[in-house]
C-alpha cells in the first residue's frame, strides 16, 4: 500500500473509532457472536506453565501475580483440570502472599483459542475467593492472559515451563511498578538493567537504570544481590538498590527466562522479566513500542528504528498517543546516536533522540527478549523494548490473538482485553471475538464483558516498512466495551509477533501485542515464539474510590 493510502486507511479507522467510541457499556455476560472458528481443544494447554499479570484490585491500588500451574489437557472443550502449582500475589493494599498452593483448578480452551481458567488457593488468597482468568493461545507453549474476575484486572503472559534449571550467565531485565503510594496515587516507577550470575546465585556484576515518577538514577550497581530460583514462602532473591534492598520472587521459564515479582510490603511493587544477555551489541532494524507517562500525560509511542550496528540511528520514524490524543496519520521521523557505557558491566547503552516523541535520552539494554528501554532524561517515564525486525508480513487468511492493556482516560480506569480474530484476504476480520475486564468491582461497569463480537473490522498495510493498521467495533445487542472497540498501529516484527499502541482518538492510552495462533504446534520450548519482552504501561492508579465491602 502506499503512503498515501496508508495516510487515508488510518483517517478512516480514526473515524471509526471515534464514532464507537461514542457507545455506552454495561456489565451483561453474553456469547459471542459470530461463532468463533479454529481448531484448539483443552490439549494445546498441557504441561506446567509460568504466567504473570500486573494491573489494579477492584479499589484501583496496584497488583501483581506470578505463578505456575500444571493443565492436564483434558475434556475437549469442555472442562480440563488443573491439577497443581503456586503462585505469588501482591496486592499493595494487602500483606504480600507468597508461595500459595492452587487447588480446586479448572479450565476450558475454545476452538478460538481463548479459554478460561478458575484456581483456589491454601492458604486463601487475599480476596477470600477463587481467581478467575482470561487467555488467549497462539500455540502449546505460549499465551496472552488477563485476570478476569471482580478482583482485580491486569494483563500478562504464559509460557510453558521446561526444567528448573538455576540461572547462570548474563541477563538483562526490565521490571516496572510502583516505588510507593500518597493518599490518592500510586507513584509510578521502572528499573532496566542486567547483571551475571555465578553458579551460586550471586550478582558478580551489575548495572541498572531507575526512573521513579520521572527522576532518573542512571547506571546504579547492583553489588550484593543474590537470586535464588522459587517458589518460595519466604522469598530470598535480594537486589540493593538506591531505595534500599529488594526483595523478590523468581520463576523460571527456562534457563533464558526468568520472572520477577517484588514480595516487599509497604507500597513498593515490581515485577517483570530478566532475559539471556547473549549479545551486547545493537544492530539492524528496531520494532519497538514505549509506554507511560511523557511530561505528565499517559502516554505511548511506537515505531522503526534503523541503527548501523556501531553508534548511529540514521533514520527512525514513530508513532504516538499523547493524553488520549494520537499522533498525526503519517508517522513522525526522527534520528539519533548510541553509545555503549559499561563502566559498570558491558551491554548498557545509552540512546540519544533527536525528533523524538516520549523522551531524548533512554538506557537500553541488549537481551534474548529484545533491547529493553528506560527514558532516563528526567523529563517522563517511558518504559518498553526493541525488537529486531525479520519480517514485514502480516498475512491474511490467519488467526491471531490479542491482549490490549492500559488506561482509559475518561473514565480514570484501567483496561484490560483479550481478543481472537481471523485476518481475511481484502483487509477485513472474520470471527472476531474479544474480552474486556475493567474497574473489577467498580460501581460504574461491575462484571467483565465476554465475548463480544468484534465486527466492521479492517486492516491494511500503511507502508511498506511493517507499518498496520487494524480498526474494530465491538458488541452485542447494544453492549459494548468500555471504548466500544479500537483503533491500533502495530508493527510487524518475525510474521508472528506484533506489538502496538492503541491509535484511535477515544481518550484511551494503551499497548499490546498481536501474535500468530497455530494450534498444531507442539506443547514444547522448541515450538513456542521467540522469547519477546511484552511491555506493560505504567498505569497512574486512582485510589479515592469507594472500598468494596
Amino acid at each position: 500500500m502506499s503512503v498515501r493510502n496508508g495516510f487515508v486507511l488510518l483517517v478512516a479507522l480514526s473515524a471509526l473509532l471515534f464514532l464507537a467510541a461514542c457507545g455506552g457499556s454495561s456489565n451483561s455476560v453474553t456469547k459471542p457472536t459470530p461463532p468463533p472458528s479454529g481448531n484448539f481443544t483443552n490439549a494445546n494447554l498441557n504441561g506446567t506453565y509460568v504466567f504473570s499479570v500486573s494491573g489494579t484490585d477492584f479499589n484501583g491500588f496496584p497488583y501483581a501475580v506470578v505463578g505456575t500451574f500444571t493443565a492436564n489437557g483434558s475434556g475437549g472443550n469442555g472442562k480440563g483440570g488443573i491439577t497443581g502449582g503456586t503462585i505469588d500475589i501482591n496486592d499493595t493494599e494487602a500483606t504480600p502472599a507468597p508461595g500459595l498452593a492452587i487447588n480446586n483448578g479448572s479450565y476450558s480452551v475454545g476452538v478460538d483459542g481463548r479459554g478460561q481458567m478458575t484456581i483456589g488457593t491454601s492458604p486463601a488468597n487475599p480476596f477470600n475467593s477463587n481467581l478467575i482468568f482470561d487467555f488467549v493461545l497462539s500455540s502449546g507453549s505460549h499465551g496472552l492472559i488477563t485476570e478476569f474476575d471482580g478482583n482485580a484486572t491486569g494483563s500478562g503472559t504464559i509460557d510453558l515451563q521446561t526444567a528448573n534449571t538455576a540461572p547462570v550467565g548474563s541477563y538483562a531485565f526490565s521490571f516496572s511498578g510502583i516505588s510507593g503510594l500518597t493518599s490518592t496515587s500510586a507513584i509510578p516507577a521502572a528499573v532496566v538493567g542486567a547483571f551475571t550470575l555465578d553458579g551460586s546465585g550471586s550478582v558478580t556484576a551489575s548495572a541498572a537504570d531507575f526512573n521513579n515518577d520521572a527522576f532518573a538514577y542512571p547506571n546504579q550497581s547492583l553489588s550484593g544481590g543474590v537470586v535464588t530460583l522459587g517458589p518460595s514462602t519466604t522469598p530470598s532473591t535480594t537486589l540493593p538498590t538506591p531505595f534500599g534492598t529488594l526483595t523478590f520472587d523468581v520463576y523460571a521459564i527456562d534457563a533464558s527466562h526468568l520472572k520477577f515479582i517484588e514480595m516487599d510490603t509497604l507500597g513498593p511493587l515490581l515485577s517483570g522479566d530478566a532475559f539471556s544477555q547473549t549479545s551486547t551489541s545493537i544492530s539492524g532494524t528496531l520494532a519497538f513500542t514505549l509506554g507511560g507517562f511523557y511530561i505528565g500525560n499517559a502516554a505511548a509511542a511506537g515505531g522503526f528504528m534503523v541503527t548501523d550496528g556501531t553508534a548511529t540511528i540514521p533514520s527512525g520514524t514513530e508513532d504516538y498517543n499523547n493524553g488520549g490524543a494520537p499522533s498525526p496519520s503519517m508517522p513522525t521521523p526522527f534520528s539519533g546516536s548510541y553509545t555503549s557505557t559499561g563502566s559498570l558491566i558491558p551491554g548498557r547503552s545509552v540512546l540519544s533522540l533527536s525528533g523524538f516523541f516520549g523522551g531524548s535520552s533512554f538506557a537500553a539494554y541488549p537481551s534474548s527478549g529484545g533491547l529493553l528501554m528506560l527514558e532516563i532524561d528526567g523529563v517522563g517515564i517511558m518504559v518498553g523494548a526493541g525488537y529486531p525486525q525479520t519480517s514485514t508480513t502480516f498475512a491474511s487468511s490467519e488467526g491471531y490473538g490479542l491482549n490490549l492493556t492500559g488506561d482509559n482516560l475518561t473514565n480514570g480506569v484501567e483496561v484490560d482485553d483479550i481478543a481472537e480474530f481471523t485476518a481475511a484476504s481484502g483487509g477485513t476480520l472474520t470471527s472476531g471475538v474479544i474480552d474486556e475486564n475493567v474497574d473489577p468491582g467498580g460501581s460504574s461497569f461491575g462484571a467483565p464483558f465476554f465475548g463480544l463480537a468484534l465486527t466492521n473490522g479492517t486492516y491494511g498495510a500503511i507502508d511498506s516498512t511493517g507499518r498496520y493498521g487494524l480498526s474494530a467495533t465491538a458488541g452485542n445487542n447494544n453492549i459494548t466495551t468500555l471504548n466500544g472497540g479500537f483503533g491500533l498501529t502495530f508493527y510487524a516484527v518475525d510474521g508472528t509477533t506484533f506489538p502496538f499502541i492503541e491509535s484511535d482518538p477515544g481518550g484511551q492510552v494503551a499497548t499490546g501485542v498481536i501474535v500468530l495462533q497455530n494450534p498444531s504446534a507442539a506443547a514444547s520450548a522448541a515450538a513456542s515464539h521467540s522469547r519477546m519482552f511484552v511491555a506493560q504501561p505504567l498505569v497512574r492508579s486512582h485510589l479515592n474510590r469507594q472500598k468494596k465491602n
